[in-house]
């Protein structure tokens, strides 16, 4: 900033010289030499303002953690250390938490006891439990500059700053792709065909080959399809909070229904091999680097193992999972913000607490950081760039729509636990002999009324 002060005012001692050119004299170049000298000294106060601001900020801040990453970081780095280059007047302690279960035990407690720390993370899911208990950051530059803030504002506040942002993929071998005359799909339709066309082809020669890996046997592999794509269905990353506000969530017509309907169809084709149930996600993930099965759907942290697991990624592609009906429609793309960075109301130093977010996300400590894991960047200001071999699906889809997505906040949750909802076993009962969807989705219905009622969820 003080480079830039100098630069307009060097650019205003120039005009003034331009403009004296006409007329040279003593007397104006001696009012020009007074009124830079002048410049020079308004230049000077407002950098002394500045230091002064910044020295004013004093106290101190509890800043509660769960992330071991986001620790050994802090440690390696000083983060504190380096937070009082700028605040020399600030203290700051960093409380580890042991995991996000004990965190958000404690959490729970500290709110009712008026003691929550003066810098907190929260999960898409845990913003709502919280929102009384969050400061509005919409002013900060950090929120601004934050590619996802404002897509998880709550009642026009943006109450927390994702740390990072999460990404699905669906991995493919070109190589194969290509043999089997198979391109990579951009609509539903094209993708069930596809995985048809790719069995079809090599499962003549291999009869344990699987179109698309899945192990369905871990239950939670199946998560790209039963959670996330009734929020890709729609566009709506609020999905599962809505679904609490109704009594008949899973009716026909609605984007959870559309969405299961899609995947029963896919489920019930032979592309997961002969067993689907009888494989877990280390074992298909392994198959898969091996060109055992041709498709795989997994988060960007699928990558390293599939890579691990393979003398040869050169033939390694991703595209997103094309949900859509038709190619006229928004191609749709999920993402999930992280570890939302928030002030408490709890905090005695909440300027300070601000000015610490403000700073965590700046260049003086962001860039390192977010290149220290794997996640990908939440700050436009600050990209990073992606693995190549994920980067292929943005070149497939330049134009995509990205659906920020929330897993669901306590009004569901209560439900989901009363009835015993699992969309990742639902999806596993999809393989079973017999299964029947519309009863099981009616039967959902009935449950999810009841429980409603009897929790007093409007």
């Amino acid at each position: 900033m003080r480079k830039r002060v100098l630069a307009l005012g060097l650019c205003a001692a120039m005009a003034m010289g331009t403009m004296a050119g006409c007329s040279p004299s003593k007397g104006t170049a001696e009012t020009q030499k007074e009124e830079t000298t002048a410049k020079g000294q308004e230049e000077t106060s407002a950098e002394a303002g500045k230091t002064k601001a910044a020295e004013d900020l004093e106290g101190s801040l509890v800043f509660a953690i769960w992330d071991n990453n986001l620790m050994d970081y802090i440690d390696e780095n000083d983060m504190v250390g380096k937070f009082q280059e700028k605040y020399p007047n600030a203290e700051i302690e960093v409380e580890k938490i042991k995991d996000d279960s004990e965190y958000w035990n404690s959490m729970k407690m500290r709110t009712s006891a008026n003691q929550l720390p003066d810098v907190m993370f929260n999960k898409p899911f845990t913003l709502s439990r919280f929102k009384d208990y969050l400061v509005d950051l919409s002013d900060l530059e950090a929120s601004k500059n934050n590619e996802l803030a404002a897509g998880y504002a709550m009642d026009g506040k943006v109450l927390g700053i994702p740390m990072t942002a999460g990404y699905e993929y669906v991995y493919y071998w070109k190589d194969m792709f290509k043999e089997a005359g198979v391109e990579v799909p951009t609509t539903w339709e094209d993708f069930e065909k596809a995985a048809q066309t790719l069995q079809d082809y090599y499962g003549k020669k291999d009869p344990d080959f699987m179109a698309i890996a899945l192990g369905a046997k871990d239950e939670w592999p199946d998560y790209p399809y039963m959670e996330f794509m009734p929020a890709l269905q729609g566009g709506n990353g609020q999905n599962w909070n809505d679904m609490a506000k109704t009594d008949a969530p899973f009716a026909d017509g609605t984007d959870i229904s559309k969405a299961y309907h899609k995947v029963y169809r896919l489920f019930s084709k032979n592309v997961f091999g002969k067993d689907p149930l009888g494989m877990g996600n280390d074992q298909v993930t392994s198959l898969f680097a091996q060109k055992k099965a041709a498709i795989i759907a997994l988060g960007d942290w699928g990558l390293q193992n599939i890579q691990s697991g393979t003398d040869d990624a050169s033939e390694l592609g991703t595209f997103y999972l094309p949900v859509r009906d038709s190619k006229d429609d928004p191609f749709r793309v999920i993402v999930q913000g992280d570890s939302f960075m928030g002030v408490t109301t709890h905090s005695k130093n909440p300027e300070l607490a601000k000015a610490f977010v403000e700073w965590f996300y700046s260049e003086d400590w962001y860039p390192g950081y977010i290149n220290y894991v794997t996640s990908a960047s939440s700050m436009k200001n600050f990209p990073k760039e992606k693995d190549p071999i994920l980067a292929q699906s943005d070149e497939q889809q330049p134009d995509k729509e990205l659906v920020m997505y929330d897993g669901g906040g306590d009004d569901f949750q209560a439900i989901q636990n009363e009835i015993a909802f699992d969309y990742k076993k639902l999806g596993a009962q999809m393989f079973t002999k017999g299964f029947d969807l519309k009863a099981e989705l009616d039967g959902l219905n009935t449950k999810w009324a009841q429980a409603r009622t009897k929790l007093g969820i409007k």
